[in-house]
């Protein structure tokens, strides 16, 4: 299975891509996390937002491989433990399709995104910032991987 982290954005701090590097390179080929960056929409001053998002959510949609799990990350998703992070992906990896993972940019996703989603996963209550988010996921993903094959790297 492979996983295709799909985020609006496109410049980060090089804090976060090394970050999300060192955990996406940790995740083995049955899960391998790959990043796909969309560019953001147009916003500033006069700019509409609406539109930015409905444009970010179209390039989204069209970067989601056919018969892919797509999982939205939306605040109004379901909060999942680790050890239930591990449970989803061990379905995941059961159904042996490829899964989307998509992140909206700052005004979030595109209803159409979310329609398409199979699943809603909230990180947390708290606003995280969009870049930030890539290294939480990661490091997530790798830790439920470790919890399902017995790594040491999660200890309980």
């Amino acid at each position: 299975m492979k996983i295709q982290f799909i985020c609006v954005g496109t410049r980060v701090p090089r804090w976060v891509q090394e970050g999300y590097g060192d955990y996406a390179r940790r995740i083995p080929a049955e899960c391998a996390l790959q990043l796909v960056e969309i560019a953001p929409g147009r916003r500033g001053k006069g700019a509409d937002t609406t539109r930015a998002v409905r444009e970010e959510g179209d390039r989204m949609l069209r970067a989601i491989p056919r018969a892919s799990r797509v999982v939205a990350l939306d605040v109004g998703g379901r909060a999942w433990t680790t050890e239930q992070l591990s449970e989803q992906l061990a379905g995941w990896l059961g159904e042996g399709r490829d899964l989307c993972l998509l992140v909206g940019g700052p005004d979030g996703l595109a209803q159409e995104c979310l329609k398409r989603a199979h699943q809603r996963w909230s990180l947390s209550l708290l606003t995280l910032p969009h870049a930030l988010v890539r290294v939480v996921v990661a490091e997530q993903i790798y830790r439920a991987w470790s919890i399902l094959r017995g790594h040491p790297y999660h200890r309980s």
